[in-house]
């Protein structure tokens, strides 16, 4: 199985590196393969700052304020081979701000890279059809999943 993996930085506020770019690659990948989605697939990370976010969460989900991450999924649920684009399944598109990642990080402790490595761990559960907003239940599923994930990230 194969992943494609775009990182396309839009935003100038926070600085964007060839490591954060392996972090936000190793994360997806990483939970793709926990999930053990044997797809090939292709996902897409935009870097945006707060002021965009912000934008973006009040036309799709009607909130008016910044947020750290968005997901797109691009299925629902099941799909066939009709859904598969040359080969890929395209399973959505993820945004995320770095100022609020940087923001975030600091109040952690931790590095910014991890922070975004966090948040395309649990964006890309999304494109997969998790949501911790329908249920307590699904909520802990997600967030334990996220968990295993991130400490598996860690000792890679």
């Amino acid at each position: 199985m194969q992943h494609r993996i775009y990182v396309k930085n839009e935003q100038d506020k926070e600085s964007y590196t060839p490591a954060m770019r392996s972090y936000i690659q190793a994360a997806i990948r990483d939970t793709l393969s926990y999930e053990e989605f044997e797809d090939n697939c292709e996902i897409s990370v935009t870097l945006t700052d707060n002021e965009n976010i912000k934008k973006l969460n009040a036309q799709y989900r009607n909130k008016d304020a910044e947020t750290d991450v968005l997901s797109f999924p691009l299925l629902d649920g099941e799909y066939t081979d009709a859904d598969m684009i040359d080969g890929y399944l395209p399973l959505g598109d993820i945004v995320i701000s770095l100022e609020k990642a940087r923001e975030q990080a600091n109040a952690l402790g931790h590095n910014i890279n991890v922070e975004v490595a966090f948040l395309c761990v649990h964006s890309t559960l999304h494109l997969l059809g998790y949501d911790h907003e329908t249920s307590e239940e699904d909520e802990k599923e997600m967030f334990d999943r996220q968990e295993q994930i991130m400490k598996r990230f860690r000792q890679g």
